[in-house]
């Protein structure tokens, strides 16, 4: 880890106070806080203060890269909006990858993350479920996008899961109950 000791809260969730991942985050930071009280937090919610989609004029401003290098812990909530992540996640997310300091190609053309080692912990939250087993696992492309992307700049992200809140308050209720418990279970 990079020593800085701070903690980079990234929210993503249109739906404020009734947003799951937001909860799942906030579960998240507290947990990593109680175990590193001394631990800075910065807040980068980009609904409230969204990023402008990716221009050149944009990719010159390396705050947001800068900010993400210097946490030494990285939380994301990334709630899947028509089967992948939102836009203004992806307008974050388009600011890391840059050439030479978050990643590299090898002279054989092989890309190598340089980002690592920092921790990652992305609270996702689903409609329905995205497994081989409902048949539609063709449609999951939040978890697997984020997963590819992380380890394309050298991070294992570590995931927190809520699925199936959309199918009823009784489903969404336990989902959320699980995932609040999985936060637990995460080595602070």
């Amino acid at each position: 880890m990079s020593g800085s000791n701070t903690i980079l809260r990234v929210d993503s969730s249109i739906t404020g106070e009734n947003s799951v991942s937001r909860q799942i985050t906030n579960r998240i930071v507290e947990q990593q806080l109680a175990a590193r009280p001394d631990a800075q937090v910065i807040d980068r919610d980009l609904v409230a203060d969204p990023l402008a989609h990716l221009t050149l004029d944009q990719f010159a401003d390396a705050s947001v890269l800068e900010e993400f290098l210097a946490a030494d812990t990285v939380v994301v909530g990334a709630p899947m909006y028509n089967f992948t992540l939102p836009s203004q996640l992806k307008a974050w997310i388009d600011r890391l990858a840059v050439n030479g300091r978050t990643f590299r190609y090898t002279a054989e053309g092989v890309p190598e993350g340089l980002a690592g080692p920092k921790r990652v912990i992305i609270a996702l939250s689903r409609g329905g479920y995205y497994g081989t087993e409902q048949g539609n696992a063709d449609f999951e492309h939040l978890e697997s996008y984020l997963k590819a992307f992380f380890g394309f700049i050298g991070i294992v992200p570590e995931f927190v899961r809520a699925d199936g809140i959309n199918l009823g308050p009784e489903v969404k209720a336990k989902s959320v109950e699980q995932a609040l418990r999985d936060v637990e279970l995460l080595a602070a």
